[in-house]
């Protein structure tokens, strides 16, 4: 049989660029080494999810007294939570066989390695089965960085060095944490067990933490941190991990922490190696897959979608690329954008983020007008959050009015930002946006009052 698309990977970009194809007729294969669901769904984005809410619960709980709620003898138990969270990851994961399956896409367990080309189609190799198909859809994903660190391999072999993996899985909480990397996985980590019982001590080469996240706000996010006690050592670079602590260096002196269990979080990269991307002249560009606006590799009816590309390693851009891969391969003229991609930090409190900051938007020479509001304008936030100090900013372009960017921290902020996205896809201007109507009492009115305080 020569199917209409092989698919290798079953993370974000190719469950549900299957799905696509397999609802659009398309004879679809699915191969996948690990988990269905990829790394998002089985050891990131959801597990995480599963406990920073029940982190947040506990942290209600024992704050309780500030909105006139008193809690006696709280006890907090990282099994339950586990256990609940693998609950949450296999019901979500049945829900995607399901849709595989109704779409009719046939889904294969194991590695796949391309082999090459023949007259039919792209020959695919899993283990003593060879697989053909017209198309190629490449959604191997990512995988984390492991720096070459003395004591990193060594660490990771006894169980006191971790991963995002094995971190989701540990069964009891470390009496101390250290986090190598002050990006979204380890700030979330840190979150939630700082609130759990951890010493939380974050380690970050960088002058900030959060990436590329707007400066103001990743400074009110750290100090929010630092209230509950997480440690930052910015600046600094670990030289060495050693059972029970890690050693760093800062301004030319070397320092020691203490450490039960050290999370590695520095990035991810792409995962190219050992998939026979060589054997049909797939280009890479540093270890990824190098696409064009399309999806489209180098070579003919092979496409990739997801971290493997290496543009945004996030799993709803993964959703999108893969889609707009689908639609090209359809015959739809569908190009992919990423001026509007939501970034999210699921922390409390949360940080969500779209389009240009006000640093990009220097960098990029942009004439811009910036609206700067605390949260406390929001009559729900004021209620809801106690001493919160979140702030919403609103940029616009100053020539054509129009939203370029939206950037807050505060809870809900993951829920609202997809509006702003919303906005900036759609190029409304400043006037646009002041005849729409904000349901009152919510948060999102801040974006409302960001706008008409531009004026």
């Amino acid at each position: 049989m020569v199917y209409d698309l092989i698919v290798i990977g079953g993370g974000p970009a190719g469950y549900l660029g299957a799905e696509r194809a397999g609802h659009a007729g398309l004879n679809t294969l699915l191969i996948e080494k690990r988990f269905i669901g990829g790394v998002c769904l089985n050891e990131g984005c959801i597990p995480s999810k599963s406990l920073l809410y029940s982190a947040k619960i506990y942290d209600n709980a024992k704050h309780g007294e500030k909105y006139g709620v008193f809690v006696n003898d709280i006890s907090f138990n990282h099994e339950a939570v586990i256990e609940r969270k693998n609950k949450v990851v296999k019901t979500l994961v049945s829900g995607i066989k399901s849709q595989l399956k109704k779409n009719k896409v046939t889904v294969v367990e194991g590695f796949g390695e391309i082999l090459g080309r023949n007259q039919d189609g792209y020959e695919v190799k899993v283990g003593d089965q060879t697989y053909t198909a017209k198309r190629l859809l490449i959604a191997t994903g990512s995988m984390p960085i492991i720096p070459p660190i003395p004591g990193v391999k060594e660490g990771l072999e006894q169980g006191y060095v971790l991963t995002n993996r094995e971190i989701l899985d540990i069964k009891s909480v470390p009496s101390s944490l250290v986090i190598v990397g002050g990006g979204v996985i380890g700030l979330e980590m840190a979150s939630y067990f700082n609130s759990v019982g951890s010493k939380v001590t974050i380690i970050e080469m960088l002058d900030h933490i959060a990436g590329n996240t707007d400066r103001e706000i990743s400074e009110i996010l750290m100090k929010n941190y630092m209230k509950k006690g997480i440690e930052f050592k910015l600046n600094s670079k670990v030289v060495e991990v050693k059972p029970g602590s890690v050693v760093y260096e800062s301004n030319g002196e070397t320092f020691s922490v203490e450490a039960e269990k050290v999370l590695m979080s520095i990035g991810r990269r792409a995962v190219t190696e050992g998939i026979g991307l060589e054997n049909i002249g797939v280009e890479l560009d540093r270890g990824r897959i190098k696409v064009d606006e399309r999806g489209k590799t180098n070579v003919p009816e092979v496409y990739a979608a997801g971290d493997v590309n290496g543009v945004s390693m996030l799993a709803h851009t993964a959703y999108r690329e893969a889609e707009v891969c689908v639609n090209n391969m359809l015959g739809k003229k569908d190009i992919m954008r990423y001026n509007a991609i939501p970034s999210i930090i699921y922390t409390n409190p949360e940080v969500a983020g779209v389009g240009e900051t006000e640093e990009t938007a220097k960098k990029k020479g942009i004439d811009y007008e910036v609206a700067n509001l605390s949260m406390r304008y929001s009559g729900r936030y004021l209620a809801e959050n106690e001493g919160g100090d979140g702030i919403c900013k609103v940029l616009i372009d100053k020539k054509y009015r129009k939203v370029i960017g939206v950037h807050m921290i505060g809870n809900y902020s993951s829920e609202i930002i997809y509006g702003a996205g919303l906005m900036i896809e759609t190029e409304m201007r400043v006037d646009d946006i002041k005849e729409l109507v904000f349901p009152h009492p919510t948060v999102c009115e801040v974006i409302r009052e960001g706008i008409f305080a531009l004026d």
